[in-house]
């Protein structure tokens, strides 16, 4: 067996719709598991199932709805995800929000508790939904997409990387609870990606300079390139890794000088 097969697997992946959530799954379904293409709209989902569906043949994609915010959204999606496949073997939290661009001073209380919220809680639930049926098992792998924004300072996003910080603890906390049972939970912490989500920090070129002149690539990501990082935490090549962040973020976190 290649240590990269996912053959017989079942992935859910919240977010991916579009940008590094649909890498993930694309990336996924061409190693050979079965995904869960989720987001708030079906239309976006449908369209991303299908286009998989006709790459690597029909049922390999489902498309279901879910806004990470609605705790009964989330418990559909899994019911959903079960009734499709039988079983769910990996999770990955991809889908987050960032409502606020500036300093932490301004941001307001119901917009630190969506970043909150959104970023953190959901994820909690999710799991709580998912890892039972892992753990019953004893095999199963979790995957949290965070950000290099928990590892480094902001001036604009402040609130977000608080958040993202939060997620490699919860990693780390549930990879203890979990791991005697033979589950795995990591976090991938990508650098700026072209992705719509982080638009604003990459459309205009003045801050795309400033951001990508310290790394060691000096250039952004692009969805797919994270993607790898996600197979190869859902696939056995990571059989004996768990509770970490895997850093994708072309060297901008090294600290690259003169």
């Amino acid at each position: 067996m290649s240590l990269f097969d996912l053959s017989g697997k079942v992935a859910v992946i919240t977010g991916s719709s579009r940008g590094i959530g649909r890498a993930i799954a694309e990336a996924m379904a061409e190693q050979g598991a079965k995904v869960v293409i989720s987001s708030r709209k079906i239309a976006a989902c449908r369209a991303t199932a299908d286009a998989i569906n006709a790459v690597h043949g029909a049922g390999t994609a489902m498309a279901c709805t879910a806004n990470i915010s609605s705790k009964d959204e989330l418990k559909a999606l899994v019911d959903a995800a079960r009734m499709e496949f039988g079983r769910i073997d990996v999770l990955v939290c991809n889908a987050a929000s960032n409502p606020y661009y500036g300093p932490m001073a301004d941001i307001s209380d119901e917009q630190f508790r969506k970043i909150f919220d959104n970023n953190v809680l959901s994820n909690h639930w999710l799991i709580g939904m998912v890892a039972p049926e892992m753990l019953e098992r004893r095999d199963g792998s979790i995957i949290i997409i965070s950000s290099i924004g928990g590892l480094t300072s902001s001036t604009v996003i402040g609130a977000y990387n608080v958040s993202k910080a939060a997620d490699f603890q919860l990693a780390r906390n549930l990879a203890a609870e979990y791991g005697p049972f033979g589950v795995r939970v990591n976090c991938i912490a990508p650098g700026l990606v072209r992705t719509d989500f982080a638009r604003a920090l990459w459309e205009n070129p003045q801050t795309l300079e400033a951001v990508t002149a310290g790394s060691a690539l000096r250039r952004i990501g692009e969805p797919h390139e994270i993607a790898g990082a996600a197979v190869y935490l859902a696939a056995p090549a990571s059989a004996f890794t768990t509770g970490q962040a895997i850093i994708v973020d072309g060297g901008a976190t090294i600290g690259v000088g003169l």
